[in-house]
Parts: C-alpha cells; structure tokens; sequence
C-alpha cells in the first residue's frame, strides 16, 4: 500500500490518498477540495473518503468528492454532529461543506476500499465520535493522538478523561504501526509508547 500525505494550505489537516493497485485511491480525511485533481493527477480514481471525525478542517473538500458520486464515511457517533449547530458554531462560525454521509461504521467493523483492508477503532474524546483506522502496517489517528501529544478535547463533544483512554486503547494494540496523524509530523506507535506522556497518566 503506498500512502501520499498533503499537507494543508493554510489552516487545515494533512489529508492522505491510499493506493494499492495504483488505480483506485481511498482518502482518509479531506482537508481541500484540490484533493480531487490530485488524485486525478496521479492516475488514480477516488473510490471512497474515510473521515477520523467531522471538524471543518477535515471535511473541507467532502463537497467535491459527493458531487463527483465518491462514498463518504465516518464513525456512528460521529454523522449527527458534523453537520449540528454545534459543530459549525466553532470559531464563530465555520464552513461545512454540503455532503452526505454514505455509511457509518461501528469500532472493531473490518471493511475492504479500494484493495486495502480497514479497521475501525473508536476513539471518543477528541469529538465523540473520532475514529481511527488501521491498515496494513500503518495506522490513521486523525486529531486523537499526535507525536508526544494529543488532540484537543475542550471543543463540542470534546472530552478529557475519553481521550486518555483512547490513546490507551491505541497504545494495546499489538504492533509498531507507523501513525499518520491529523496535524503535524508522523510517529510510530512504538515511539508513542515510550515517549508520549498522555499514555502515563
């Protein structure tokens, strides 16, 4: 599996584009609309976008991908919200492109896109809903856990004590995935492990 990391324009989140045939791409988190072209780009057709969870800066270029018939998921607890009050009044106010959802996933759910077989981690805290994903070696954090830190939890559904023990879950799984995470540098589990302090408390 090849795995592309675009990193935002301005304020938003890194995005990735997953091949494993070098013909269809699966796009876990969809900061921008040029998403699109990129994939186009590179010879590969969008088969589905995976969110980790609903904030504007993950969902930005949904509207692209829904208009061109591209299935769009997202964790169970996670649909309602992305498109709520609650959610677009962060900020003052924040741009949530129209979009549906094709299809909500449960944690622990298995699902095959594109070649590439996914597994769903629910990891309440950062929303309610977030979820991670893990694919072959590698593992898709979204806003939960990042190199030496963790995402926010005082924004809507946000919680503290849930993230602790998310990034718990995440640190008992069984391997040294590489983490792809939402914002900033990579990592890998087995760093996280040793040197993440949001692990000890």
């Amino acid at each position: 599996m090849q795995v592309k990391k675009i990193l935002p324009d301005g304020f938003g989140s890194n995005s990735y584009i997953l091949t494993k045939d070098g013909k269809n791409a699966v796009i876990v988190d969809c900061a921008e609309q040029s998403l699109y072209s990129e994939c186009l780009e590179a010879g590969l057709t969008p088969c589905a976008v995976l969110l980790t969870h609903g904030h504007f800066d993950h969902v930005g270029g949904c509207g692209k991908f829904f208009e061109k018939g591209v299935p769009i998921y997202c964790g169970e607890l996670e649909k309602d919200f992305i498109f709520s009050d609650a959610n677009r009044s962060i900020f003052g106010g924040v741009y949530i492109p129209e979009f549906e959802i094709y299809k909500t996933l449960k944690d622990g759910q298995v699902l095959e896109l594109g070649g590439i077989i996914f597994k769903v981690i629910h990891t309440a805290g950062h929303t309610a809903g977030s979820v991670c994903y893990l694919a072959e070696d590698c593992l898709f954090t979204g806003d939960t856990l990042f190199k030496c830190s963790v995402g926010r939890c005082d924004l809507p559904t946000g919680n503290a004590n849930q993230l602790i023990k998310s990034v718990k879950k995440l640190f008992s799984l069984d391997g040294g995935y590489k983490v792809y995470c939402g914002h900033e540098g990579d990592t890998t589990l087995d760093y996280e492990r040793k040197f993440n302090p949001y692990g000890k408390i």
